[in-house]
């Protein structure tokens, strides 16, 4: 099995959910998250500067990881500042959820690494705290065998 890895830095945003306005007589849907789009951007830049190949055309897996920064209240105090509180939650359980930071990243590589999003038949997502933010994509070609 032939697996690609990309990796893309920074904080990872939600996308998906939309929001319909009418201005005038003319109706226009826009992502419900105004940074998503900057985001898609970096993501299928970062891609296409890390995968110079073909469109992938079959069906595909994907696993993502998503990295998310510690939030200093999950740190001590003082000479305990750098020390993780006992307290501190082990997994980011908090929005945004996993799946809608998938659908960000699915969107941006349409076009950069497979043709369409609807390729995607097996699908798995991670959220972990973890620095530098980063999100971690594996994109594999299933061979079809059920």
């Amino acid at each position: 099995m032939n697996v690609i890895y990309l990796t893309f830095y920074g904080e990872a945003e939600p996308a998906g959910s939309k929001q319909a306005h009418v201005r005038g007589n003319r109706a226009y849907v826009v992502d419900a998250n105004p940074r998503a789009k900057g985001w898609k951007e970096r993501v299928a830049q970062a891609a296409g500067e890390q995968y110079d190949g073909p469109l992938l055309q079959g069906a595909l897996g994907v696993s993502m990881f998503f990295y998310r920064p510690r939030p200093l209240g999950h740190y001590g105090t003082g000479r305990n500042a750098g020390v993780l509180r006992a307290s501190a939650p082990a997994y980011p359980t908090t929005r945004p959820d996993a799946l809608k930071l998938a659908r960000g990243v699915e969107d941006a590589l349409q076009g950069v690494l497979y043709r369409d999003d609807s390729q995607i038949v097996a699908e798995e997502l991670h959220k972990y705290y973890g620095e530098p933010a980063r999100c971690e994509v594996m994109v594999w070609e299933e061979d079809g065998a059920a």
